[in-house]
């Protein structure tokens, strides 16, 4: 009984006394021990995937190798969250050189996508899913290029392990198991798709097998022929006649010219530390707009998860976000400086102005910044309702020092809904993301990226690497790696923690709040003007992470449980 009350205390996230067997009384906000290691480590979001990737660490293999391996067996044992079929964004920190090298491998809409194409189908915004819904995959040859620069081993070597559960099946977890089920209904809108992912009419129940052959064909095309006989070879052949057949607007040039890109990351300084992440087309910038605005405030004397300190995050989201709806797209189309001012100490200085602490605000507009005409018309605020987690983020380090934060996904569950022709293969549904609005920049138009929600992050300490994490999960991305780094600076937690505590999101008019959190804390929130709502885990995403001690350098591991993940070293 005294271990069920100890289990019970430390679901609700209170503090307890110590007694024999219990959680450590330092670490009173996690249900698992921080892992720890020196030869390498690896957190996934499922245990498979985790496995394989620390074999090649210990066979010796380098970081990078050990991520695309794992990011390989996601896309076969989390199907609902990522695939060959979406796109994959990196950091990586190249310990020889010193150097962190990002990569930018999203896809673009097809060359035929412009606003009057939809206009003649009688749309006036883009289909969520469905085949008007697909842009270009870009995650194999993402997994190539990080290979060919970074990597140890050939691609073909990195797949073998995701051809083999592919081909032989594997056993579905049980959080997977539950997403799956709640996709049964957009599963059976296809044939093909129902056929592939519906054995027996029906999502896989936790412990059943689940194998995918047609997939594991495809992926042994990829590893005899590498990306060109996914973009210019068979497999594109056979997706580009499925969008034609289904009235599409992907052709064999759309998947000839795709390129990933090498970028320069974006970065702010928070309490000592440099915080990395991605701008244009990804929302990176977000989280740091937002830490920014919240470096203005003692945030450890209102205390971790307090009604004060957690209305600070939303406010400092709600802002973020405004400038998020009003200037994001492709890189091409943000006017240039927009960026480097949204993530200025002297612009959080000017918003931070716009918060009282006493009030939630009625509503709060993106600045006219210069080089702009005006500020945009805002759309897409929020994502509201959707991808809640449809995301896998992964992390990996090596005993060499390289360290890799990666990232993949189809967007909303199983994507577009659409498998491709007799590839395995569900497409993405990134397009979606486009919008029709004249003068937006997000506006679609030919080979253009669209806003994108995927962003990996690393954390630098005195130029070395502190932190490699991520928080799945559309929207909750920027939120989440804000009150993860605010865990980790403010309070004092450690890496298992920091990720596992419980956390806020806000949606639309809602604040999400982890169910955990005290009815008092609530009821001052609601006071305070928001409109709270108490949310399963789910709503929150999954935290993957690896914390590297500056003194001693081991790696230390922390993997959410609101995932089936693991994080293991050696």
């Amino acid at each position: 009984m005294k271990q069920l009350a100890a289990a019970a205390l430390l679901v609700m996230n209170f503090s307890y006394t110590q007694i024999p067997g219990d959680r450590p009384a330092a670490n009173p906000r996690s249900t698992r021990s921080v892992v720890m290691g020196r030869g390498g480590m690896i957190a996934t979001s499922q245990p498979l995937a985790s496995a394989a990737g620390l074999k090649v660490l210990q066979d010796g293999g380098n970081a990078v190798d050990a991520a695309i391996t794992a990011a390989a067996v996601l896309s076969v044992v989390e199907p609902s969250m990522n695939g060959v079929g979406g796109d994959l964004f990196a950091i990586v920190y190249d310990a020889k050189s010193g150097k962190l090298h990002v990569l930018n491998a999203s896809g673009r809409s097809a060359y035929a996508a412009t606003p009057d194409v939809f206009k003649a189908r009688n749309l006036t915004t883009i289909p969520g899913s469905g085949v008007l819904s697909v842009s270009v995959p870009g995650v194999v040859d993402g997994w190539a290029t990080l290979l060919a620069a970074h990597g140890t081993i050939p691609l073909a070597r990195a797949v073998a392990p995701a051809i083999q559960y592919a081909k032989n099946g594997y056993a579905v977890s049980e959080i997977i198991s539950g997403q799956w089920q709640a996709s049964e209904r957009k599963l059976s809108a296809d044939p093909v798709t129902a056929a592939t992912f519906l054995p027996g009419g029906h999502a896989p129940k936790p412990g059943d097998l689940f194998a995918n052959p047609t997939l594991a064909a495809t992926l042994e095309q990829i590893a005899a022929g590498g990306r060109d006989a996914f973009y210019k070879g068979s497999i594109a052949a056979a997706i580009v006649a499925d969008m034609k057949r289904r009235n599409g607007l992907l052709d064999a040039r759309d998947f000839a010219e795709h390129t990933s890109e090498w970028i320069e990351p974006i970065a702010t300084s928070y309490r000592g530390y440099d915080v990395y992440e991605l701008g244009p087309n990804t929302q990176g910038f977000c989280a740091l707009e937002m830490l920014n605005i919240l470096e203005g405030f003692d945030l450890k004397s209102l205390g971790h998860n307090s009604a004060a300190y957690l209305h600070l995050v939303v406010e400092a989201k709600r802002i973020a976000f405004a400038d998020r709806a009003a200037y994001l797209a492709d890189a091409g189309s943000v006017p240039p400086g927009v960026i480097k001012t949204l993530i200025s100490k002297e612009y959080a200085a000017l918003r931070r102005k716009e918060i009282d602490p006493a009030h939630a605000a009625a509503d709060y507009k993106p600045m006219q910044l210069a080089g702009t005409a005006s500020a945009p018309e805002r759309i897409n605020e929020d994502l509201t309702g959707r991808d809640l987690g449809d995301t896998v983020y992964l992390t990996a380090a090596d005993g060499q020092g390289n360290v890799v934060s990666l990232i993949q996904s189809l967007f909303d569950d199983f994507g577009s809904g659409i498998v491709a022709g007799d590839t395995g293969i569900l497409l993405q549904n990134r397009g979606s993301l486009f919008n029709l609005r004249p003068g937006h920049p997000d506006q679609i138009a030919p080979h253009k990226r669209p806003l994108h929600t995927l962003v990996p992050a690393m954390v630098m300490k005195d130029g070395k690497p502190w932190l490699s994490f991520g928080v799945m999960g559309g929207d909750m991305q920027p939120q989440g790696h804000a009150q993860v780094l605010v865990n980790l600076i403010d309070f004092g937690m450690n890496v298992q923690e920091a990720g596992e505590a419980s956390r806020v999101r806000h949606a639309g008019t809602n604040v999400l709040v982890d169910s955990v959190i005290p009815a008092d804390v609530r009821a001052a929130l609601t006071a305070l003007g928001h409109h709270v709502v108490s949310s399963p885990g789910s709503a929150f995403g999954g935290f993957q992470g690896i914390l590297i001690d500056p003194k001693t350098h081991v790696l230390m591991g922390g993997s959410d449980p609101r995932k089936d993940g693991l994080a293991i070293g050696f």
